[in-house]
């Protein structure tokens, strides 16, 4: 996806809504360029925008007062973030930087309200959104806790092929042995291991600029 009315295509919240309402979204959500390495938006912001991703890769984060830092996961490609944040109207608890130059879509909260009390499609949209993102984080702590470095390598590749979360999303994905570490909290050298591992098991191998899935079944469920 390379524009928002690719990605607004893409979306799963917009196969109940009209002509009509797909162009009101369109027309209200700016689409914001943005460079590796820079917030998209930062902890303690007022929340004013629901977030999707045109194109690139973010990760959302935290940093505690003595700058330990935690990544909690990505977000890629056709994924939306920060509905829950909207639905408390509060300030953001997180961090989402960019890992590659990305295109950020950023519905207004006004938008987002008028699609929540006027279409029961997105609202049904929205709950199944949440439970998803709440079994992912749940997924996350088990991996940190309990799993090696290489199937949290695995996992944290499977991650981003959840067809709810992240819809149409191609087999060969475009990530750096950098990008896979930040989102696994494992480094780089330990990624390039992992990846010789996982490759050698028939479940990954190298393409250009990035990764072919050969198995994701086998990814999701690599180290029991």
């Amino acid at each position: 996806m390379k524009t928002l009315p690719e990605l607004l295509r893409a979306s799963l919240w917009t196969r109940s809504l009209t002509p009509a309402q797909v162009a009101r979204v369109e027309a209200e959500t700016l689409v914001r360029t943005l460079p590796v390495g820079v917030p998209v938006c930062r902890k303690g912001e007022p929340v004013e925008h629901w977030i999707g991703i045109v194109d690139g890769l973010v990760k959302m984060t935290s940093v505690s007062p003595a700058g330990k830092t935690t990544t909690f996961t990505g977000v890629t490609s056709g994924g939306w973030f920060g509905e829950g944040s909207i639905l408390k109207d509060k300030t953001r608890k997180y961090d989402i930087e960019t890992l590659r130059p990305t295109r950020a879509a950023l519905m207004p909260r006004a938008t987002f309200n008028w699609l929540l009390d006027t279409d029961i499609g997105f609202n049904r949209f929205l709950l199944m959104q949440l439970n998803e993102r709440l079994g992912q984080f749940i997924a996350v702590v088990e991996q940190d806790r309990l799993l090696e470095p290489d199937a949290r390598v695995a996992r944290s590749l499977a991650g981003l092929f959840n067809p709810l979360l992240y819809p149409d999303q191609a087999t060969d994905i475009q990530i750096s042995q950098e990008e896979i570490g930040y989102l696994s909290g494992v480094s780089r050298q330990r990624v390039n291991q992992a990846l010789q591992v996982l490759e050698k098991a028939g479940l990954v191998r190298p393409a250009y600029g990035g990764l072919s899935i050969v198995d994701l079944d086998g990814l999701r469920g690599f180290g029991g």
